[in-house]
């Protein structure tokens, strides 16, 4: 009767004669068994410095060098890091006078029919210029008000 010690845990197991003449019986446990296999790092997770297990492979093939331990982690860093002239869809800020004037405070209506539907809301530039995004040069207008202005001459 053979009795083997395990490579992990040290701990004393029986394994039979035909699996330790095919190579086999090194280990106690499938438990044991993975931990031999595993050939990575502990990190650090670049948000939250909890400590995670990556193989080489995932070391390897990070472009960042930065690790995180869930997704949410990653999302963090990532609406932190690329934001602004870093995003890959930034177009010089000039398309960005929606935002600033939600920024403002200034209340989703037009400023001619009074009407409030978000879905039916556009910003209008009073001075026709689309790189002025100065607050002072921006209202709210329906589609329809905005086609008027644009197209009939109607006054704000």
């Amino acid at each position: 009767m053979p009795d083997v010690l395990c490579r992990i845990c040290k701990k004393e197991f029986y394994a039979k004669p035909f699996w330790l003449k095919r190579g086999f019986g090194k280990y106690c446990s499938r438990k044991c068994q993975h931990e031999a296999q595993k050939n990575g790092n502990f990190v650090k997770c670049s948000v939250c410095k909890k400590e995670i297990y990556k193989t080489q492979r995932a070391l390897q093939h990070s472009k960042s060098k930065k690790y995180f331990c869930s997704k949410s982690c990653q999302t963090r860093w990532r609406n932190g890091e690329f934001v602004g002239k870093k995003h890959s869809n930034w177009k010089t800020g000039e398309y960005a006078y929606r935002n600033v004037i939600k920024r403002h405070n200034i209340p989703m209506v037009c400023v001619l029919c009074k009407v409030s539907d978000k879905r039916i809301l556009a910003v209008h530039h009073k001075d026709n210029n689309r790189k002025n995004n100065k607050v002072e040069n921006l209202v709210w207008l329906c589609h329809n008000c905005h086609i008027l202005v644009h197209h009939f001459g109607e006054d704000l």
